[in-house]
């Protein structure tokens, strides 16, 4: 079962109309017993930093999704839910990440026009399974005004002022910046790639 978690925000709609597209099977989950049955875990995330991560721990379900990961479930994080993977952010400094990586989100730089919005090109920095049968370069859709740096788990950038990780890949634990559900046929690609590893 493909676990889509519901933590009172984010993109679902988009995200389950991705999955249906696709023929995938999931469910909306809300808490860490829904999170213990899934088979893949899938976080897709927009808003602010802190409001996410205050939202997992109003619902109990930190520690359930820490377990998960660390015992292998394969995870999708999108957009915040990339983010999340980190030991902070300078969106909200007080809140504490997931921190199953060492690193902060940065802010784009102050000249930058945030939040970077639009249709940019990835560049890829190792092999990822997310990107299997896919152009080269693909075209997919950002909207976001923080970054995660360049990583040694990260599998593809794209540049906005500065390089950023726009994929991560490592063993069980994939993350995109950007907005699958909204990327047209590249996007539909990345997710039934992930649904069928």
């Amino acid at each position: 079962m493909i676990a889509i978690f519901d933590y009172g925000a984010g993109n679902l709609r988009s995200v389950e109309n991705t999955l249906g597209e696709i023929g995938a099977s999931y469910t909306l989950v809300r808490d860490a017993a829904g999170l213990r049955k899934a088979s893949k875990i899938v976080l897709p995330g927009v808003g602010h930093f802190g409001q996410m991560m205050r939202a997992l721990d109003t619902l109990a379900v930190r520690a359930a999704l820490i377990e998960c990961i660390d015992g292998g479930v394969p995870f999708l994080g999108i957009c915040l839910g990339l983010q999340a993977l980190f030991t902070s952010s300078e969106e909200a400094p007080e809140v504490q990440g997931l921190g199953i990586f060492q690193g902060t989100v940065r802010r784009f730089p102050k000249d930058a026009r945030v939040p970077h919005m639009g249709w940019n090109e990835l560049e890829p920095r190792a092999p990822t399974r997310l990107l299997a049968k896919l152009d080269p370069k693909p075209y997919v859709y950002f909207a976001h005004s923080y970054y995660v740096p360049e990583t040694p788990v990260t599998a593809a950038t794209c540049n906005y002022c500065v390089p950023y990780t726009a994929v991560l890949d490592t063993a069980n634990i994939f993350g995109v910046q950007f907005h699958p559900e909204k990327s047209g046929l590249a996007g539909l690609r990345i997710v039934k790639n992930f649904v069928e590893l």
